[in-house]
């Protein structure tokens, strides 16, 4: 049986509940840890589901940041230095990478115990046992008139990547590499593949590859 639910009651339900019910909406969403830091040196890691691809000539990423209206570590530092580190969660420090969404007088780092690591002189900290770690650097942002949450578009500048989950065409096995992915707020899965299909062609059916 299905059950509608209008705009109406949406906005009429608790709080709560229509915060987790949006933010399942999309479905399975890509689930990053963000390292940065500030021009102290002190760093910060936060995680982060509002991650996408914005192109690949040249590679860019976009991260959407809720209204700008308390303190948020990770936009500061970002727009105070133009870096940052964005790091796959695997099932090994999923619950360390969760304890970092908590409100944290100290380094999330140096708090949750996942292990920091500098790269090539890059100036913000990567998730040393992440198994994909791209270096980014800020390109520009944008204010939504919408709700004023903010679009954030930064370049990757170097990938770092386990080599056993790199294929020989540039894709990633995500599977072997045990990333994992989030529903909602707090809801965490490592994905089950069905298969890989060739390039889709209006005259015939894609096929497994």
């Amino acid at each position: 049986m299905t059950k509608r639910i209008s705009s109406e009651e949406i906005m009429s339900s608790d709080s709560f509940y229509r915060r987790n019910l949006i933010n399942c909406l999309s479905g399975y969403k890509s689930l990053n840890l963000i390292g940065t830091q500030d021009s102290a040196g002190i760093t910060n890691l936060a995680l982060f589901s509002q991650v996408f691809h914005i192109g690949a000539n040249p590679p860019m990423v976009g991260i959407l940041f809720r209204p700008n209206t308390v303190i948020r570590h990770t936009l500061d530092n970002i727009m105070e230095t133009g870096f940052f580190t964005m790091n796959h969660v695997t099932s090994e420090f999923y619950k360390e990478a969760h304890w970092t969404s908590a409100r944290w007088e100290e380094s999330e780092f140096e708090a949750t115990g996942i292990a920091p690591e500098f790269l090539d002189g890059f100036k913000a900290p990567f998730v040393r046992d992440s198994p994909v770690r791209l270096a980014c650097s800020l390109l520009e942002t944008q204010t939504l008139k919408v709700n004023q949450t903010i679009l954030l578009i930064g370049s990757i500048d170097s990938i770092y990547i386990d080599e056993r989950g790199l294929r020989a065409d540039g894709s990633l096995d995500l599977g072997s590499l045990g990333t994992v992915t989030v529903a909602g707020l707090d809801d965490y899965f490592v994905g089950k593949r069905l298969g890989r299909l060739s390039y889709a062609k209006s005259d015939k059916m894609p096929e497994e590859i």
